[in-house]
């Protein structure tokens, strides 16, 4: 004879526990007819890097950050955001790129 289920043993989410607090997959609202797992099937992309300029930094910009974000990444290797919110962790000479325009833009808008 089957035990009745007490709304003790349904979780927040729904599912069924067993006497032991183990999940029923039998149970689950979403499991369909067989029970088990399914498979979301996405279209394949190929995410490969453009690597042609040996570090991936195509916009090739110097950019805003302030002066105690950049030493603390300097010490510990974290990215910085610059004022046009590109994320990337500095490794090169600024002073051998031009000034992001976006960045220009803004830093100006700020000081006026």
């Amino acid at each position: 004879m089957a035990a009745m289920m007490n709304l003790e043993d349904v979780d927040e989410f729904g599912i069924v526990r067993d006497m032991a607090g183990f999940e029923n997959p039998a149970s689950a609202p979403d499991s369909g007819s067989e029970g088990g797992t399914a498979v979301l099937e996405r279209p394949e992309v190929d995410e490969k890097p453009d690597l042609s300029d040996n570090d991936g930094d195509a916009d090739r910009f110097a950019h805003y950050v302030s002066r105690d974000r950049m030493e603390l990444s300097q010490r510990t290797g974290r990215p910085v955001v610059a004022l046009c919110g590109k994320v990337w962790v500095p490794k090169h000479d600024p002073s051998k790129y031009p000034v992001c325009p976006e960045c220009k833009r803004i830093y100006s808008e700020m000081m006026h």
